[in-house]
């Protein structure tokens, strides 16, 4: 089997500019990968700096468009891996998350990184099913 990476715009150009080696999203078969992006700006597609609950729910809605790309939705998805800075956001960082799994949620595990190369404090990458 192939694998087949897809661009999903605007966050493939956000790569773009970042000279980022990698795709937002890639299929295989009936497996959907979808990469650990930063919270980039809706406006500009910049980072910059936000609260936590703002970041989160940017990250949701990249991961959404990302599957929604790739012929899923947030219902196929089987796991996801959440990299954050500290565990001080975990509370917060859960009650977005809620929002976007709020029944029977994927597995998950909720990881601390010591920082990002921007202003950022999380971000989410995930595997689904179709």
């Amino acid at each position: 089997m192939k694998r087949e990476a897809l661009r999903v715009e605007p966050i493939s150009s956000y790569l773009d500019r970042w000279k980022a080696p990698a795709s937002p999203v890639t299929r295989g078969g009936n497996m959907i990968f979808v990469a650990g992006l930063p919270p980039f700006d809706p406006e500009t597609g910049e980072l910059v700096p936000m609260p936590i609950e703002r970041q989160s729910e940017i990250i949701m809605e990249q991961m959404k468009l990302c599957l929604e790309t790739a012929g899923a939705a947030l219902d196929n998805v089987m796991k996801c891996n959440v990299y954050c800075t500290s565990t001080k956001h975990f509370a917060a960082f859960n009650a977005v998350y809620a929002r976007y799994f709020p029944v029977d949620p994927p597995a998950r595990i909720f990881v601390c990184t010591p920082e990002w190369f921007g202003p950022f404090d999380v971000e989410i990458d995930c595997i689904a099913m179709m």
